[in-house]
């Protein structure tokens, strides 16, 4: 087993179906792991009547509760380690990722990058269907969190990404302490202080056409503390040594000033 995308959702009846199409039409073997949250929509149900449509291809991890971004996705993670997985994708549900992306962060990673982000901001990318007021919101928290961690990646609020397993081995999964929008942060501020290799691949970011978003003052308030909190933990409290798994036989050997790259 090679690839698996994991779709974290609450409230996606109008999306789901087509984006599991989407993902297992492009014919490159990428498997699909659903984690919801108690849609009261539905959502769940209309994932369980595609089994027989994908069968081995299609996975389902039901939770209990809105629990957050941040907690889905490390239960994905978990699982697909679990299972065995080499590339782990995280992604949209609503289409505001392209499905057709997918394979160019999947060949940044298999070319060099440890994980490859679907950016906006580096050369090639773009936003569309977005509000001038979104846009600016999005670039200034991007700028935002740049300033304060140094870390030089130009999305790194972005959420189309993909990691080789050995960096969710190597990072104490546990200690990952946001749930939110600042998870995805959080994750590449990890990474990159264990000294994996982050490569941007530029994407057009579309904004969703179908449900709702899920975006909230409390989202944004955890964003702008939670930077805040990384770099404190960083300078003072030995960040790295809290997110590193210690019962990983191969950490992260490389040094953290490895240069970046973007990926055409």
């Amino acid at each position: 087993m090679d690839k698996i995308v994991i779709i974290p959702t609450f409230n996606e009846k109008e999306n789901i179906e087509a984006i599991i199409a989407a993902v297992i039409g492009l014919q490159q073997d990428y498997h699909i792991l659903i984690i919801d949250d108690g849609s009261p929509d539905g959502t769940a149900a209309i994932v369980k009547s595609l089994f027989p449509t994908y069968p081995g291809q299609l996975f389902l991890e039901e939770r209990r509760g809105k629990l957050g971004l941040g907690t889905a996705y490390i239960h994905g993670f978990k699982w697909s380690l679990k299972n065995g997985y080499r590339y782990i994708f995280e992604m949209d549900a609503d289409f505001s990722h392209n499905p057709k992306d997918l394979e160019r962060l999947y060949e940044a990673c298999k070319n060099g990058a440890d994980v490859s982000v679907g950016s906006r901001y580096v050369s090639g990318g773009a936003v569309a269907n977005w509000p001038a007021n979104r846009i600016m919101l999005s670039k200034g928290a991007s700028l935002y969190t740049r300033m304060i961690t140094w870390m030089p990646i130009k999305d790194p609020t972005a959420g189309f990404v993909c990691y080789k397993r050995e960096v969710l081995e190597s990072i104490n999964l546990d200690g990952i302490s946001f749930v939110g929008y600042a998870f995805q942060i959080e994750m590449k501020f990890a990474a990159w202080k264990l000294g994996f290799r982050i490569a941007e691949v530029p994407i057009t970011f579309i904004d969703r056409q179908l449900g709702a978003s899920k975006m909230n003052k409390g989202i944004v308030k955890e964003g702008i503390l939670g930077v805040l909190k990384l770099k404190w933990q960083s300078i003072f409290k030995n960040y790295r040594n809290r997110v590193t798994n210690k019962d990983y036989a191969e950490p992260a050997v490389f040094p953290q000033q490895k240069p970046l790259f973007e990926s055409k």
